[in-house]
């Protein structure tokens, strides 16, 4: 790129991550080089420390710096209501939203035979286990209105309904080929507000 190897290695590191392409990798790489620090080294050291605290949630898949999580520990949620998202981001996004009290399962991803992803790579059992020992009365399915959201959805209610748990969907607001993690709190009430049976 620029020839000059750390800064090469900073920009190619930087523009691996969601939602930066070389270009903006390099303006926030040059941001942090002007004030390193002031910006390059704390960042640095946050890194550092959250590669060692952040755990993932055994309970729901969560990512905390306890596990269980804050959300599973929460004595104020309702354990008999679980939204079942694909990725943490889906997680965050309706807890930014505030839409929902119950508590969460977070499946890792969506069946895909294109990405060779299937049931067992799917994070569905502690969903199945806490559904055993009684008390949940609902399951959201809120997934992407994608193919594969879709027929992960449709997989699951499967494997639901014969345990007399109610089985929901998220509904309006969320388009076809939406991600969760990237709408705006007033769609993402919206959608999980007007769920429905399915």
């Amino acid at each position: 790129m620029m020839g000059h190897g750390d800064i090469d290695r900073l920009i190619t590191m930087l523009a691996r991550l969601p939602g930066l392409g070389p270009r903006s990798a390099r303006r926030a790489a040059l941001a942090l080089l002007r004030q390193p620090e002031s910006r390059m080294l704390p960042l640095a050291h946050l890194m550092e420390r959250a590669a060692t605290s952040v755990k993932t949630c055994s309970l729901c898949g969560n990512l905390d710096t306890v596990d269980p999580c804050h959300i599973c520990t929460d004595a104020g949620r309702d354990r008999g209501l679980i939204c079942v998202v694909e990725t943490v981001g889906d997680l965050w996004a309706l807890e930014r939203a505030g839409v929902h009290r119950g508590v969460y399962q977070v499946l890792g991803g969506t069946l895909s035979a294109l990405a060779g992803l299937g049931p067992d790579d799917l994070n569905v059992r502690p969903l199945f286990e806490r559904i055993e020992e009684g008390g949940v009365r609902e399951v959201i399915l809120a997934l992407s209105a994608t193919v594969e959201g879709a027929t992960t959805a449709h997989w699951l209610q499967e494997r639901l309904l014969p345990t007399g748990v109610t089985v929901t969907r998220v509904g309006h607001g969320v388009p076809m080929g939406g991600a969760l993690d990237v709408l705006d709190d007033g769609t993402l009430a919206a959608a999980l507000t007007a769920r429905r049976s399915l």
